[in-house]
């Protein structure tokens, strides 16, 4: 596998990937060096929404794609010297959209030999570097590979490490001269750090393959490492966001480490940060070894921002340091697509298109997902009954056939509708927006319970007499609609009056309350199971049921096979919001 043969890549050998670009010292020996930066691209080529079939639209003027951030990255290019500035990425590029979904599981490039997407677009704009985020895994490691080999830029994960040797598994860092007229070159060092979070989300792809180490613990062994070998500038591209907190439980390190690899580890000029989707044009913490200040940002996600970095070097004693340093992120809003881009997406982006507008079943009336975060609403029961129909199928003949078989889904999308009359590909990839499998554990009564409680934090909670507003009824301490889960086949009331984990009241199967000893069959998805969200219990329940079926492929051949999609078929509203017993809609 191509990554493995990059672990055995030794560091010095590393160092020689050093490639040349130039630079001229003003009379002072000072020169600006420009590092721009992307992140969470998540499969966004051109300024198009294939879920909305038309040009990406949303509240805020927003654009996306990378046709748009080459035409900035041309034009910084140009003010500031082509062979002045350099261009990294953050992680999270090779998922998120149709078009990756095609070129990942339709038309898998590992299969096909084709060139992917991103690949084909990140090569014309020539990036310098590229770092694995958590999603680059969902497809399994074959698939990543033959990206990671497709690429011009080294695709890099310092802290994605083979789990029987130790080694990284792709390449930690990567080293740019910039060669200055008539002065010492300047070393340009970029260290690649992933999120530890891929143990969980992607387990059953990298379990007993990769281990994912500490970011600032990876920092300390390798950031020294790139100073020895002459950087005079050292950035850390980190696929961590910079709160300092996870959304996992457990012994993992933690997932939002970026700001603390820059308190912690000596050495590092500035962090250029993904994974949490946020806008964060220049930020300073204090490096506490050594008093310095070092920069943060981060560009949003989907290409909707460059970030662009600006170090001053002044030549000290026959030495380059930094004296000066300073960040701006830019709207790609204010710029046309690059035509070059463009042209070269065309044929894939059109086979996408053709793809998502497949019908696949027409619909008895209008579906919409919008109250899905409060209400049981019949959008989501079609996948609750998509998913226990596949388990129930599944368990016919085993040992677990005879239990009750309950799902579990929650509100990805509150745009996600079903139109009245023909329902597509794109319709169905809109409802159900990840690349989850389904799968089944078993859970007791007593278990249920707390699990509903824990998904039932997501309210806040409402005074007797006061007012329903509704943005202020969920999202509860932050908590993304995607925690939400809602459970069908037992019928239950969250009381939003009550306290965070008093809440679920009546929970009941067949009309009669559910025992604490009670089993379940608990159609889930791989997520969850795997301790996404930190729900109780699932983690460690008997996994029963796990044929790596895709959620959203199991939703499209059930629309396939029914050809109609009619609430009267699988609509319930088994489960409601109440105010002290009493309904709140």
């Amino acid at each position: 596998m191509h990554s493995k043969k990059l672990a055995i890549v030794g560091v010095a050998t590393l160092a020689a990937l050093s490639v040349p670009a130039l630079a001229y010292a003003s009379p002072d020996k000072t020169v600006t060096v420009t590092v721009m930066g992307t992140s969470d691209l998540h499969g966004n080529t051109l300024n198009w929404d294939y879920f909305t079939n038309a040009t990406f639209t949303d509240s805020k003027g927003n654009s996306v794609g990378l046709a748009k951030v080459s035409t900035l990255v041309n034009k910084i290019r140009a003010e500031r010297g082509a062979d002045q500035t350099l261009l990294f990425d953050s992680g999270d590029t090779i998922q998120g959209t149709p078009l990756a979904y095609y070129y990942a599981k339709v038309e898998p490039v590992d299969k096909t030999g084709k060139l992917h997407p991103m690949a084909r677009a990140m090569n014309a704009i020539g990036y310098d570097a590229v770092t694995l985020g958590n999603h680059e895994f969902n497809y399994g490691l074959p698939l990543l590979a033959t990206w990671v080999k497709q690429m011009k830029a080294p695709v890099l994960g310092a802290n994605a490490v083979d789990a029987k040797t130790g080694r990284p598994a792709y390449e930690p860092f990567f080293i740019k001269t910039v060669n200055v007229k008539g002065e010492k070159p300047i070393r340009i060092g970029v260290l690649g750090l992933t999120n530890p979070g891929v143990a969980i989300w992607d387990k059953s792809n990298v379990e007993g393959k990769l281990r994912f180490t500490d970011l600032v613990e990876s920092a300390k062994k390798w950031v020294p490492v790139i100073r020895d070998q002459g950087a005079d500038v050292v950035v850390v591209t980190a696929h961590a966001g910079d709160n300092g907190m996870s959304s996992y439980g457990g012994d993992l390190p933690i997932e939002n480490a970026s700001a603390m690899v820059a308190e912690e580890v000596p050495g590092v000029d500035a962090v250029l940060f993904g994974h949490a989707h946020n806008e964060v044009a220049q930020k300073f913490v204090t490096n506490k070894a050594t008093g310095k200040q070092v920069l943060l940002t981060e560009p949003s996600k989907w290409g909707q921002r460059l970030s662009v970095i600006d170090f001053q070097l002044t030549k000290e004693r026959g030495k380059w340091t930094v004296t000066d340093k300073s960040s701006t992120t830019l709207n790609t809003n204010t710029v046309a697509e690059d035509p070059k881009i463009v042209a070269l997406m065309k044929e894939q982006h059109d086979t996408t298109v053709n793809y998502v507008n497949k019908v696949v079943a027409q619909s008895k009336v209008e579906l919409s997902a919008a109250e899905s975060p409060y209400k049981d609403t019949p959008i989501l029961d079609y996948i609750q009954k998509v998913q226990t129909e596949t388990v129930k199928k599944a368990l016919e003949g085993t040992a677990n056939a005879g239990l009750p078989v309950l799902s579990i889904s929650a509100p990805f999308s509150r745009t996600a509708i079903f139109p009245a009359g023909p329902v597509s590909i794109r319709d169905m990839a809109g409802l159900y927006v990840y690349d989850n499998t389904l799968m089944a554990v078993k859970l007791n009564g007593a278990q249920l319970k707390d699990y509903l409680e824990y998904s039932a934090r997501y309210f806040n909670q409402l005074a007797p007499d006061a007012p329903v507003n509704l943005s202020a009824l969920t999202n509860a301490n932050g908590t993304p609609d995607y925690n939400y889960d809602q459970l069908s086949g037992v019928t239950y009331d969250v009381d939003v009056a009550k306290p965070a984990g008093q809440r679920i009241v009546g929970l009941s199967y067949l009309g009669q309350p559910v025992t604490a000893g009670q089993e379940f069959a608990i159609a889930i998805n791989n997520y969850r199971q795997s301790g996404g969200g930190g729900f109780p219990h699932v983690t460690t329940a008997p996994v029963i049921y796990n044929a790596q079926v895709e959620i959203r492929e199991a939703l499209i051949d059930y629309a396939t096979a029914t050809g109609v999609i009619d609430p009267a078929d699988f609509a319930e509203a088994n489960w409601k919001l109440t105010r002290d017993g009493k309904p709140l809609f």
